[in-house]
């Protein structure tokens, strides 16, 4: 697939992993639409300040997923869509889950509706490891069984089986991509690796919850690297895919190695209201990658130590715009 002057949706296209893939189709040439959510400050979440209106190859689009008319206008006259746009912070989906069933069930059904009516040519739709839940086996194929260990996980669930439906029922050209845990610059402390590397550039005491869960981390580069084979691909058509590291560390192995290089006089605290119930915690994720590599040739080209001193570098240059310290959920 050539992507010079194709015309691409980016869904979610402010957020962490969608900033990221905005950024390489544009390198590509292609002709991106991003769709960031709307709000009153006119923000493009992590575009912001780095696009501008007059970016070539760029259009930025405010609106909303849940909102069947806009979706379509939004979908229209594109040959690729990748839906990116969720709700993804796991502590909050057990206080606020109407809205996660609002925008990634709903949201997910009404971007498919519009891909279909469309004719776009591929939609790759995002899932999450999460929605394995904690590991019966490892690695772990994607004949996994799904379990729904918290409101956001099985909200995804149910995201992932709508655009699979959709595949089954209308033909529709998608594929779902299932990343285990992405990390990297411009991040969000509601994920582990910017909450550990925030504190401890700016503290001696690092704040966690557990500490024994067992994480497959993938660099943002070879996710997003993910999101672009699988479109490539016609073998990838109809399918979820894995694209994850294949190693495996505790929550506390990573903590170390971070503190290693970002303060090693830090010092790791448990902190009880960071702790996840008992029975929506996933106690291990391990990928198995091998089936991205066999439909679409991917494979990751970071390992865990270079991605996080790539991380971390940014990360001291950007400390301004994280609240180290507090919990976000």
């Amino acid at each position: 697939m050539k992507w010079q002057d194709r015309p691409v949706l980016v869904t979610g296209a402010g957020g962490f992993i969608g900033s990221h893939l905005v950024d390489e189709l544009l390198r590509k040439g292609a002709d991106v639409t991003a769709f960031v959510h709307y709000n009153a400050r006119n923000d493009w979440g992590m575009l912001e300040g780095r696009y501008t209106d007059a970016t070539p190859n760029l259009q930025v689009i405010a609106g909303d997923v849940t909102d069947a008319l806009f979706v379509r206008k939004a979908v229209a006259g594109k040959e690729v869509v990748f839906h990116l746009a969720a709700l993804i912070g796991i502590p909050y989906s057990y206080v606020a889950p109407e809205s996660y069933v609002n925008t990634n069930i709903k949201g997910t059904l009404n971007m498919m509706q519009a891909a279909l009516d469309e004719d776009v040519t591929r939609i790759v739709h995002t899932s999450t490891s999460e929605t394995y839940g904690t590991a019966q086996y490892t690695p772990i194929d994607e004949n996994h069984p799904l379990q729904g260990q918290s409101p956001y996980s099985a909200s995804k669930i149910g995201a992932d089986k709508i655009a699979e439906s959709f595949y089954c029922s209308f033909g529709l050209p998608v594929t779902t991509i299932r990343p285990f845990n992405t990390y990297g610059p411009r991040q969000s402390t509601r994920a582990v690796i910017p909450t550990i590397i925030t504190q401890a550039l700016t503290s001696d005491r690092v704040k966690l919850g557990s500490l024994t869960p067992i994480r497959d981390l993938t660099y943002v580069a070879d996710t997003v690297s993910g999101f672009i084979r699988f479109a490539e691909s016609k073998k990838t058509v109809g399918r979820t895919i894995n694209t994850g590291s294949g190693r495996g560390v505790t929550i506390g192995e990573l903590a170390d190695i971070i503190i290693g290089k970002a303060n090693p006089n830090a010092k790791i605290i448990c902190e009880q209201k960071r702790v996840r119930p008992d029975k929506s915690e996933v106690m291990e994720l391990l990928c198995d990658n091998r089936l991205a590599g066999e439909l679409a040739g991917w494979k990751p080209a970071y390992t865990l130590e270079k991605g996080l001193d790539l991380t971390i570098g940014w990360m001291k240059k950007h400390l301004a715009a994280y609240k180290a310290g507090v919990y976000t959920v």
